[in-house]
């Protein structure tokens, strides 16, 4: 079995110091194999500008929030999925960081910008790909990516059986559509979201919380409340999400017909 969960609760915008706290002190207590985080869980979700963005943002190679859940992880051995502020020389990205013992293993870049992030993001520009832990075949997406089957399904090309999804979610549809993500590419998915009020001098935002992990086929496991801190994990057997098959004749992925789909 292969224990994973979720932390949620509600970044101060700006606060990277007292952010890096909070999940430290959550996590730190934490028996499990994996844990996911929120999108942009240091710095906070609503920018007023790209130049707000670039003071919160962080290079991976030198950054506090890296090295912290580094240390966490090691003394831990676990392995921990989190929305990141990425800078990368002049450009600037909403980024999910998959970190471990040994350090920075994968960086994913977020493919579909949503709303105002077209603004002071830069679109990403690495593949979807898979990493392996403690032989559980394990991919990224982040928020919006959702919105598009796609990306669920080429990470499932590549043999992925558990989907970290960090989020900061403020539309109603995304936990009831990952129900179907899961059944129609046979995988589990861990959905981090944060929740609360974020209120700017610009704009506002309320998220919608509820976490959850849901099960190869559709089934919810467990979600959290809409407007409440929650840390959860689960057992899961990373088994069931190589059974592709739905009857006896029916294969999820052996029965597609690519030649029709252009």
């Amino acid at each position: 079995m292969f224990k994973v969960g979720y932390f949620q609760f509600h970044p101060r915008f700006g606060e990277l110091e007292t952010n890096r706290k909070t999940v430290f002190k959550a996590l730190e207590p934490v028996e499990a194999d994996l844990m996911v985080l929120p999108e942009l869980p240091f710095t906070g979700y609503t920018f007023r500008d790209r130049k707000e963005l670039a003071a919160l943002a962080e290079d991976p190679a030198n950054s506090e929030s890296v090295d912290l859940l580094t240390s966490l992880c090691r003394r831990n051995r676990i392995y921990v999925v989190t929305g990141f502020a990425e800078r990368s020389g002049t450009r600037i990205f909403n980024s999910s960081l998959l970190i471990g013992p040994r350090g920075l293993l994968r960086i994913y870049r977020k493919i579909h910008l949503f709303n105002d992030e077209k603004r002071y993001f830069d679109p990403g520009d690495l593949p979807l790909e898979i990493n392996t832990i403690r032989g559980v075949r394990v991919g990224m997406m982040i928020c919006f990516d959702w919105v598009f089957p796609e990306v669920v399904r080429t990470l499932t090309l590549q043999g992925m059986e558990l989907l970290c999804h960090p989020s900061n979610l403020v539309l109603n549809y995304c936990q009831k559509s990952m129900l179907t993500r899961c059944l129609e590419n046979g995988v589990f998915a861990v959905t981090t979201n944060r929740f609360g009020l974020e209120k700017r001098p610009h704009a506002s935002l309320k998220f919608t919380g509820g976490s959850q992990v849901v099960g190869p086929r559709g089934q919810l496991l467990v979600r959290a409340p809409s407007q409440r801190r929650q840390l959860q994990i689960v057992e899961i057997d990373p088994k069931e999400s190589r059974n592709k098959s739905l009857t006896p004749r029916n294969h999820l992925l052996r029965d597609r017909r690519p030649e029709f789909y252009r």
